[in-house]
């Protein structure tokens, strides 16, 4: 079971996984080691995955963002993990998920420029066959973020 402190060493470490033990055990009112003891237990029991950096996008060449709705003919496991296997190898495409509804997939595409969507999309529909692709371009990023909220956690 998951207490408040660890809630907050969770909360705080998604936030910056760069603070310091020490600095975060002076935040959640425990010692260094206790604070230290709490993240390895939180590693080994899975609620922390790994630790990343984010990396700012205009600096990194690729500021525009693409969403594809895909919708497809084909619903096989083998089909899907073809289709998996496509969109992990092309580094572009972010977050991919499956959905209910009139689309069964949505991308989200990072870019350098609108115009290179066209390479992404060629780069699927010549290895697998595509009912329909549509695409949004993202006009605006109104809330962006990998923080969840922790207060369901247990």
């Amino acid at each position: 079971m998951l207490d408040d402190r660890d809630r907050r060493i969770l909360d705080t470490l998604q936030k910056d996984a760069g603070i310091s033990v020490t600095d975060l055990a002076e935040y959640v009112a425990l010692s260094v080691s206790a604070c230290s003891r709490r993240i390895q237990r939180l590693e080994e029991s899975g609620h922390i995955l790994r630790r990343i950096i984010v990396l700012d996008r205009e600096r990194m060449g690729v500021p525009t963002t693409v969403f594809a709705l895909v919708k497809t003919a084909h619903h096989s496991d083998e089909w899907t993990e073809t289709f998996r296997r496509i969109i992990s190898d092309i580094p572009e495409i972010v977050e991919a998920h499956r959905l209910t509804g009139n689309h069964d997939y949505i991308l989200k595409i990072v870019l350098p420029r609108v115009e290179h969507y066209d390479v992404i999309y060629k780069q699927i529909v010549r290895k697998l066959e595509l009912f329909d692709v549509s695409a949004s371009i993202s006009m605006e990023e109104l809330k962006q973020g990998m923080a969840i909220p922790v207060g369901y956690a247990r």
